[in-house]
């Protein structure tokens, strides 16, 4: 059976930094420290990191006075940002660069007199992240059947901005449906969503004109792993998002020659080393790696942990030399 890795896959840069971001924090405050939701949205990085030292916690009034405070990857609200203020926290900001970028695009439009209207799933944590930097509240379409039912008050004053980790031809529906109905909204252009985002997509586009079958890595609550097994599944091809090596099943690769392989951007690439791993238990397995893109993005630590060591090395065939 030919395996073959999707090019890119697995961590982002946004992942990276904000696991960097909470082992180092451990290194220079001492365990244990406090991390709002999951840094990303991944079970064996967050074991990981709670092995380490570090305590996941709902809401901010579960962290004890002067508690070190990490806020997600994913974004937090204003309150949430001011009530860690207002309790004199140390705080440590995780939130991914280009999610912040979404924050300021939100909160410009805002300044402008324009309503704001979220591309995104109501209760993803960056949706939620998103919504709280706009005062006035936000308008959260996912769909473009639901852009009927925005209410603006000007039709002339309407904005948008989107969540990083939708499939880029579901965003552009809605972006055209909005368009439609509001001619003079403004936003940014399609191309503005995470480049990762984008990447891992177009490789499992790729991957599908190949492969009879496709595995997906990820958290069954990750956005972007989700796209990903959403993208497959369009193509023709049957997908599945597993977790780990334990949602295999033995019976999917019955008359299967051909299986391509990815990960969301929150999944270790040690969980894609199992899972070839594991399929040389059913077949003889021939691997290979995509011709895809060479994502070179490194994001700066914040000032207080910006002593960094070496940055992290794209991942090759030699990682699965043993296997």
């Amino acid at each position: 059976m030919q395996v073959i890795l999707a090019e890119p896959r697995g961590f982002c840069a946004g992942v990276e930094r904000a696991i960097e971001i909470v082992e180092r924090a451990i290194e220079v405050y001492g365990p244990p420290v406090y991390v709002r939701h999951e840094i990303v949205h991944n079970k064996r990085v967050v074991n990981e990191l709670s092995k380490k030292g570090t305590v996941f916690v709902e809401e901010i009034d579960e962290v004890p006075d002067g508690g070190v405070t990490i806020f997600s990857a994913h974004g937090v609200a204003e309150s949430v940002e001011n009530e860690a203020k207002r309790r004199k926290l140390p705080v440590i900001d995780a939130t991914c660069p280009l999610v912040a970028k979404v924050h300021i695009e939100a909160q410009r439009y805002e300044r402008e007199g324009r309503e704001v209207i979220l591309i995104g799933h109501k209760g993803h944590p960056e949706v939620e992240g998103t919504s709280g930097r706009v005062k006035k509240g936000i308008h959260i379409v996912a769909k473009p059947e639901d852009v009927k039912n925005v209410d603006v008050a000007d039709p002339h004053k309407a904005s948008y901005v989107t969540q990083t980790t939708l499939s880029v031809d579901d965003t552009r529906d809605v972006i055209e449906a909005l368009e439609e109905r509001f001619p003079s909204i403004l936003g940014p252009d399609v191309k503005d969503i995470c480049y990762a985002t984008q990447n891992r997509q177009a490789a499992v586009r790729e991957l599908a004109k190949e492969v009879q079958l496709i595995l997906v890595v990820g958290a069954l609550n990750s956005s972007n792993s989700n796209r990903l097994r959403e993208i497959g599944e369009e193509k023709g091809v049957p997908t599945y998002l597993i977790e780990d090596t334990g949602d295999v099943d033995p019976a999917w690769f019955e008359d299967v020659e051909r299986v391509g392989i990815t990960a969301g951007a929150s999944s270790p690439e040690q969980l894609v080393r199992e899972l070839v791993a594991k399929l040389r238990d059913y077949k003889d397995v021939e691997l290979r790696i995509q011709d895809g893109i060479t994502e070179r993005v490194r994001f700066k630590l914040p000032t207080v942990l910006a002593d960094a060591g070496e940055d992290p090395v794209t991942p090759d065939m030699r990682q699965f030399a043993e296997l």
